[in-house]
Formats: structure tokens, C-alpha cells, sequence
């Protein structure tokens, strides 16, 4: 991969640029506002030593960025892989700002992560990095101050190791909302697992009865192809197939499946689950990731990790809504082109907003001692996630019908500058409209509380 290629994938250059764009359309923000919203508040970077099962020590680093707590405590997952940077870790969090305001959750953002290949490390290897990495944090993370959660390679399980760590250290209080995602013995909530799939699939067929997908009312036989198999992408299947839709392709990061008839899901969650890969289900064709992102469909749900669709690949995709399962699958880049093709793209920060919306209902349920049933859980998500879509849509129709008068405070703002060279605004994408939205409110919420002292 070129510089130029490694540039446009930086994660945290996406997310600025993302950023940048949506400000395009936001003039009356004052600069040092904009930079105060734009850079993260706390950035913590951790060595530390364990010792594992094979009687080595290993040292790992981790990472833990607070983003923002303009609206509520910093909120975000806690990712396990050998490719975990800082810029990374910093894009996550702004990215989970975002997500949280769009979908008015009362959170900021926040991301952690440890460079680890959880693939080479036993469960008790896991759990100490798990307890040394919570510790080492201290109380920069607290129910009150940044409530970590599931993300890339951790569980409900990892979640338990968190509570009981910081459990321990902290005796005498309720601390279940240190963390969310947890086992629903231990103050999880109920359809917490699904929640960013359920969430997903919500606001796709929200997306289609606003006619976002043209010449179809319902998702009853649309082509579904999915990258990605972990929870979300698993959990998706499942669901979009519920809704009577067709899902002819999967895959995880051994490789994929194919099925022009639609795939057999409970099938390859039984071959995922005997063999750890979905590649070599009965009855499929095998396919790989590259050219899986390419096939014809209606809906396109990458669901693995960042940067899976860029300007190498984004002229073939043939889908007809990309629907962002996993944070950053889409370059600014390939964004453009995407664009330019009439291809919609429902982004990241309110496609897979579930995981954080019903990670925000166990953080009550833990602060008021309830327990809500998986059916209150299910309504209250689909309700929260309806009415970010419409307002997401409707922001963009705003944004188009003012673009002239933007263009021309934006002209004049330039020239009283002495600047000659003014950029032009495009037409506003559902990305840019989701951004406008929650930036917005954080802005709002910012000059409410005024700046201290």
C-alpha cells in the first residue's frame, strides 16, 4: 500500500475530515468553539507487563481517549487487536461523540484499546490484561465520568472482568454502571447482545420507507450482502433474513460464503461455531471480501472494521445503500465517489448506533436498580433509532433547501476575510446531515454550560 493509500485510511484523518466537512455547512460556528469540539480532552497511553500462561512476560499498551463529556459521561467500547493505534483509538472516540448526540443519547465519547492479538493468548491471559489495563486506568474511567463497553474481540465476559476489577477497588457503592455490556446476571441488559444489529436493520427499513431506497417499500426479498461476522454482522444476518429479506453473502476474516438463493443463516452460524470461520458452509460458494464488497445487492452491510471501502474499490461497488455496520468502513474518499454514483450511505454514528443506545438503557437500569424486559428494551430502541432516521433525513432536506443562502454567508464571510478562494458546497449526504445534527447539539449544549471559568 502507497503513502497516498495509507493516508486515506488513517482512521483519525477520516474522522477529521468527516468533521470538516459537516462545519462546511455550519458558518455561524466561532474557530476556537470548533477546535474545542473537534479535539479530544484526554488522551492515556499505558505499558504494562503480564504475565502469561506459557511463563513469559509479555508488555502490552493500551489506550483510553475521552473524547468529550459536553452532554454526559464519555461512553465507548473497548476494542482487543495487534493493529490498535492511537489514531485509532482518537477516531473511535470522536466518532462515538457524534453517534451518541445523533441518536440524543446523554453521553460524550470515549474508546479504549489494547494492542493484543487475542487469537495468541489464552482466556486467563485475556483476563489479566483485562484487570491490569482497568486498574492502571484508576478513575479515569467511572459511572459517572467514562463508562467503557463491548467492542472488537471483547464480551460480555471481558465486560464482567471490568466491574469486578473496578468492583474491587472501589467497595461500598453501586458500581454496575462502570460498565455496559455486561452479563445480564450482573446487571446486563436484556438485548444488549443484538442491540447494534436490531439497531441496524431498524433504521434500514426506516431508511426505505423514507424512500431512501428507491422502487422499494420493505426489505421482503432485497438482496442482502454482508462483510463482517462478529456481532453485529451474525446478529444481522439473522435479523435482516426475519424480515424477509434475502442474505446471499457473508463473510468474516477467513473468508466468505455465497448463495445467489440467499444463505442458509442457521447453518453458517453452525459452521462459525464449529469451525471459526463461515468459509466452507454446506451448500455455498466460496467468495472472498474484496470481491464480496463488490457483488450486485440492494443493501450493503460492512460490518468488520475500518477503511473496507476506499477509492481502490468504491468505482465497482454495486450495491444500492451501503448501510455503515462497523465504525469507518467507508473513506472520505470513497465517499466522494459513492456520491457521485447515486449510491446513499446511512453512516456509521446512526446505523450501528443500537450497541450505545441500549448501552445507555443498562446504564439506567443500573443507576435506578431496574431490570426492563427484552420487549421494553426492543420498542424503546426502535422508537430512539426511528426518530434519529427521520431527523437525520429531514436535516439533509433542510441542508439542501438552504444550500444558496449557506453558499452566499459563506462568500461574504470569505471575502470581509480578504479570501478569494471560497469553497463550493456540494449537495449534503445523509453523512454530512447525521454530522450537522450532532454537532450541533454538542455546540449547543457547550455554549449552554458556558466555558469555565
Amino acid at each position: 500500500m502507497g503513502n497516498s493509500a495509507t493516508a486515506e485510511t488513517n482512521p483519525y484523518r477520516v474522522a477529521i475530515a468527516q468533521f470538516d466537512r459537516a462545519i462546511s455547512f455550519m458558518p455561524n460556528l466561532k474557530t476556537g468553539l470548533i477546535e474545542f469540539l473537534k479535539r479530544p480532552c484526554r488522551v492515556i497511553t499505558l505499558d504494562f507487563p503480564i504475565l502469561t500462561d506459557d511463563g513469559s512476560v509479555q508488555l502490552f499498551t493500551g489506550y483510553r481517549v475521552l473524547h468529550s463529556r459536553v452532554r454526559g459521561p464519555g461512553k465507548g467500547g473497548v476494542r482487543y487487536h495487534p493493529d490498535v493505534t492511537e489514531d485509532e483509538v482518537r477516531a473511535l472516540a470522536s466518532w462515538m461523540t457524534w453517534k451518541c448526540a445523533v441518536v440524543d443519547v446523554p453521553f460524550g465519547g470515549a474508546k479504549g484499546g489494547v494492542v493484543c492479538d487475542p487469537k495468541k493468548l489464552s482466556q486467563d491471559d485475556l483476563r489479566r490484561i483485562t484487570r491490569r489495563y482497568i486498574s492502571d486506568l484508576g478513575d479515569n474511567i467511572g459511572p459517572h465520568t467514562d463508562v467503557p463497553a463491548p467492542d472488537v474481540n471483547t464480551s460480555a465476559q471481558t465486560m464482567a472482568w471490568i466491574y469486578d476489577t473496578y468492583d474491587r477497588l472501589h467497595p461500598g457503592r453501586n458500581n454496575l454502571p462502570v460498565v455496559t455490556g455486561k452479563p445480564v446476571g450482573i446487571g446486563g441488559s436484556l438485548g444488549r447482545d443484538a442491540a447494534t444489529a436490531r439497531g441496524c436493520v431498524f433504521v434500514t427499513k426506516h431508511m426505505i420507507r423514507r424512500g431512501i431506497l428507491t422502487a422499494r417499500s420493505s426489505l421482503r426479498d432485497a438482496r442482502v450482502v454482508i462483510q463482517g461476522f462478529g456481532n453485529c454482522g451474525a446478529h444481522a444476518a439473522r435479523l435482516f433474513v426475519e424480515e424477509g429479506a434475502r442474505v446471499v453473502a457473508v463473510s468474516d476474516s477467513k473468508g466468505g460464503v455465497f448463495s445467489d438463493d440467499g444463505l442458509d443463516i442457521d447453518a453458517v452460524l453452525r459452521q462459525k461455531a464449529s469451525t471459526g470461520s463461515v468459509a466452507g458452509t454446506d451448500g455455498t460458494d466460496p467468495i472472498s471480501n474484496a470481491d464480496l464488497l463488490e457483488l450486485a445487492c440492494d443493501v450493503l452491510v460492512p460490518a468488520a472494521l475500518e477503511n473496507q471501502i476506499t477509492s481502490a474499490n468504491a468505482e465497482r461497488i454495486r450495491a444500492r445503500l451501503v448501510v455503515e455496520g462497523a465504525n469507518g468502513p467507508t473513506t472520505p474518499e470513497a465517499d466522494e465517489v459513492l456520491e457521485r454514483r447515486g449510491i446513499p450511505v446511512v453512516p456509521d454514528i446512526l446505523a450501528n448506533a443500537g450497541g450505545v443506545t441500549v448501552s445507555y438503557f443498562e446504564w439506567v437500569q443500573n443507576v435506578e436498580n431496574e431490570q426492563w424486559d427484552l420487549s421494553k428494551v426492543n420498542a424503546k430502541l426502535e422508537r430512539k433509532l426511528t426518530q434519529a432516521t427521520d431527523q437525520v433525513v429531514d436535516q439533509r432536506r433542510t441542508l439542501a433547501e438552504q444550500l444558496p443562502a449557506l453558499q452566499a454567508q459563506i462568500e461574504a464571510a470569505q471575502h470581509k476575510r480578504g479570501h478569494r478562494d471560497v469553497p463550493t458546497l456540494s449537495a449534503p449526504s445523509l453523512r454530512t446531515a447525521a454530522w450537522v445534527l450532532a454537532i450541533g447539539r454538542v455546540a449547543h449544549v457547550a455554549l449552554e454550560r458556558g466555558i469555565w471559568p
